[in-house]
């Protein structure tokens, strides 16, 4: 029987990589379709959604049917929780990338602010947050901890850009109340992002506990 189980388990884990490669895929594609301004590719990131709540909600089912048919314990338990929170983050990390796609289709005609959306200001942020995902879903698949090593720094980056963002739209706003609306959009961007980055936090400090035992916080 723990010969059958833990084979179930690693098959599921692949699939937990799937949803986290598709959540991480509709984010990157979200991200770009702003820096280049490109609808067409935006409203291909909405397309997945379907794809990412039907994977989340059969993937929590077998995870759960596992816990029910095998009762484990110890490491084999904590390898279950680090599973399902992969897929609850994985799953709002989507949903984001889905909301960043609506922005763009919603603002892709207001190129008043080139310096924000492709410049270095969201495009920078992104490809942090993206790299922090990418890592923290790698360190799942490989137990390698040295790849969420440093995501307190990079989440220290990515909050400070938040921040620089907030300030260049509110400077923008009350230069000229006509940008309020798209910057406020901007704004919505780069917080979608910041809890992204959180999300890639939360995903690494599981999968801390899984391969150690200890829990941690990053903060």
């Amino acid at each position: 029987m723990s010969d059958k189980f833990h084979a179930e388990i690693n098959r599921t884990r692949d699939r937990v990589l799937t949803l986290g490669g598709l959540a991480e895929g509709m984010l990157q594609d979200a991200t770009e379709a702003l820096r280049r301004n490109d609808a067409v590719l935006a409203g291909k990131v909405g397309e997945r959604k379907m794809d990412l709540s039907t994977g989340t909600h059969e993937l929590e089912e077998e995870l759960y049917r596992l816990i029910a048919l095998y009762q484990p314990m110890a490491r084999d338990m904590r390898t279950i929780a680090c599973s399902l929170s992969v897929i609850s983050s994985s799953e709002r990390i989507g949903r984001y990338g889905k909301d960043i796609a609506g922005v763009v289709i919603t603002t892709h005609h207001d190129t008043r602010f080139p310096d924000l959306t492709s410049g270095l200001s969201i495009p920078h942020m992104a490809s942090l947050v993206v790299s922090m995902i990418h890592d923290s879903l790698e360190a799942y698949r490989t137990e390698d901890l040295n790849l969420i090593s440093r995501h307190s720094e990079r989440d220290d980056v990515v909050d400070a850009l938040r921040y620089t963002i907030f300030h260049d739209g509110i400077t923008y706003m009350m230069e000229d109340p006509r940008t309020i609306t798209t910057c406020t959009n901007y704004l919505m961007v780069a917080r979608y992002l910041e809890r992204c980055g959180d999300h890639a936090c939360k995903i690494a400090e599981k999968v801390h506990y899984m391969v150690t035992g200890e829990q941690i916080e990053i903060r």
